[in-house]
Order: C-alpha cells, then structure tokens, then sequence
C-alpha cells in the first residue's frame, strides 16, 4: 500500500499523458479524458450503436453481444476428436479469475493490460514487487503472458471494456462530477506510520496498478479493520458492478479502479 521502491512504471503509454503524471495525485484530483488510442476509432460501428441506445441496460447488451462476435467468444468447442482444444481467453474469464483471487494468472494479465496501456507497473503480485528482474517480478510476468489467459487478443477486449466502461459513465453518470466516493477495506498494519499514530489523518498512499474498491461502506468493512475512502476519477475506473448484466463481481458492488497515489482518508471500524 505504501510507496514502492521501483520505478512508477514506463515510459510511454497508449493514453496520451506521461505516466508519471498518471500515477500522481495531481492527475487524480484534478483529472481529464483519457482515451486508449485508436480504440474507438477502429470500432466505430460499435460506437455508433451505443450512441443510439436510450438506456444502459440496452447499451450492456450491445457491448457484449459486439466482444462475443468480433472475438469469437460464442464459438462452441471443437469436439475431443478433432484434437486438443483451444481455449479462447475471454475478458470475462478474468473478471471470474479476479473475483476469486486477483493473485491469479487472471489478475496477472489485468495487471499486464494496466501496465501496457496506461504504464504504470504492480507493486503487488501475491507479494510486494519492489525491484524489476526480481524473482517476484518474473513471476509476475510469467504469470501475464501465460498461454490459457492471453490470447485471443485479450488486450484488445479490456481496451473496448474500458472505453466502453468510460463512454457508459459519460452518457449515463453514476454521480455528478469527475469523480467517486468509494471504499477499501484494509488493515491499519498495512499503511504509512503516519496512520499509526492519527488514524484519521488524510493520508497519501500508492495503490496496486489495479485494485478492488466498493461503493458499499459495508462491503469494504469486511475486508480488514479500517476503510480507505477515495476520491476517484472516473477515468481510472475500469469496470463497475452494473456495467454489464452478468459477472462475477456483482456481490460485492465491486470497482476496479487504475491505481497511483491516492490521497485517502482512514475511517477506523
């Protein structure tokens, strides 16, 4: 949760700002549109569509039935005796992976899609990633590249989760404004000395380069013995639990939010 020793993350981006301003809090309280490039451009049919939808739900059902065509999601197995099957990687077999356990494979390939697209690397991969080429590094990108999650463009579907999830926040808002009110469970042990000493001091802390919020106070209470409350961008929200109709992660009225350095108020349970 703290600052991480490694460097923010790359140099260059698909989103058009330097990437040490993304991972800023100058970015997060005061952010502008990002767009991952060439996504809408090349998926102007799409877009158009949504463009004629008179409601979310509508508009759901057109995003999805668009990813399940363009990427052959609705394709049915070979049988046994073709041969070896191809399993093809579905950006909702991640969000089920994520929903599970984001130290997964799955939730090393959304990490991979964050770092690519927006540059900024984890600093967690089921244990602190503090130094690049570390054995917790390699893991990590073992983990993103492998073969049963990445492939069938994989990258390409979180890019057209993303713009849609961004043009659905734009048409149809959530709330007023650029930004969110929302919620992470945590433990006091985990945050800077500084919350040791005053729990309720704003604090400044680095989140993963993806992580988990609510925008249920009670879901977030069940995750350790102090919330996070954060002021979040829309733009750095990947997916919320009523985007799409059916997911794993509605239970828990799940965000997944971009990360970078957040200023946070602690609300001790």
């Amino acid at each position: 949760m703290t600052l991480s020793v490694m460097p923010v993350g790359h140099s260059t981006n698909m989103v058009g700002l330097p990437t040490a301003l993304l991972a800023s809090p100058t970015y997060n309280d005061s952010p502008v549109a990002l767009h991952i490039a060439g996504v809408r451009e090349t998926n102007r049919g799409l877009f158009s569509l949504l463009e004629a939808c008179e409601d979310a739900e509508s508009a759901a059902r057109i995003f999805q039935d668009y990813v399940e065509v363009a990427f052959g999601l609705h394709e049915t197995p070979l049988p046994p005796q073709a041969g070896r099957r191809r399993y093809r990687a579905s950006y909702l077999r991640l969000l089920r992976g994520w929903a599970f356990d984001c130290s997964t494979a799955a939730g090393a390939v959304l990490k991979g899609w964050v770092e690519s697209r927006f540059g900024l690397f984890p600093t967690w991969h089921r244990e602190p990633l503090r130094r690049l080429l570390s054995p917790a590094w390699m893991h990590y990108v073992e983990e993103k590249m492998t073969p049963r999650f990445h492939n069938n463009a994989i990258y390409s579907q979180l890019d057209l989760l993303y713009e849609f999830c961004q043009w659905r926040l734009q048409r149809f808002p959530l709330a007023s404004g650029r930004h969110l009110m929302l919620y992470r469970g945590v433990y006091r042990h985990d945050l800077p000395s500084a919350a040791q000493t005053d729990p309720r001091a704003p604090l400044l802390v680095h989140l993963n380069n993806l992580s988990s919020f609510s925008n249920d106070r009670r879901v977030g209470e069940a995750f350790g013995d102090c919330l996070l409350l954060a002021r979040v961008p829309l733009t750095k929200i990947l997916f919320f639990n009523a985007l799409l109709p059916h997911h794993m992660l509605k239970g828990e009225s799940e965000f997944l939010v971009i990360g970078g350095a957040y200023r946070v108020r602690p609300i001790p349970l």
